[in-house]
């Protein structure tokens, strides 16, 4: 039998005033999209903005469905029209921001184990890291740097 430690690593900001200024700005266009979320049964609106290698940036927000299944996260939303418009650029980072219709976020979302997998993949495929930047409505924001500290497990084909 052998034990494994698996470490996840984080920074964690209580106000984004500590953020450089590219990354409030692309938390900025996350919440943006944030308020054009379609989210009527949740009234839960995420809005996920990812900056491309490039420096272009493609945004995203959840859209739900009276049929659950049928909606799709804001950065799987995000992901896959970076990806179907922009094949060979790389995800450098994404920011993902939420707020409640009927309370204050103090939390910062996370994103599905189903984003996760979709995120890694891109990460792997374009080879360079992503940097996860994840806003609370309250200010508290964490950063990670790579799949690894989301998803230390994931499914390789």
């Amino acid at each position: 039998m052998k034990k494994e430690t698996i470490t996840l690593t984080y920074t964690e900001y209580t106000t984004v005033s500590e953020l450089a200024d590219n990354e409030r700005f692309l938390i900025e266009q996350a919440q943006q999209s944030a308020k054009d979320a379609y989210a009527p049964y949740s009234k839960f609106h995420v809005g996920a903005a990812v900056l491309l290698d490039n420096g272009e940036i493609i945004t995203g927000n959840n859209q739900e469905n009276a049929a659950y299944p049928s909606g799709l996260c804001a950065e799987r939303v995000a992901a896959f029209y970076a990806m179907a418009t922009h094949p060979q650029r790389a995800i450098t980072a994404i920011a993902i921001t939420a707020f409640s219709d009927e309370s204050v976020l103090k939390i910062p979302p996370f994103p599905c184990g189903a984003c996760r997998q979709v995120l890694a993949e891109y990460e792997y495929r374009h080879k360079k890291p992503i940097r996860f930047i994840l806003h609370a409505q309250s200010g508290k924001t964490i950063i990670m740097d790579g799949i690894d500290n989301l998803l230390p497990f994931p499914f390789v084909g």
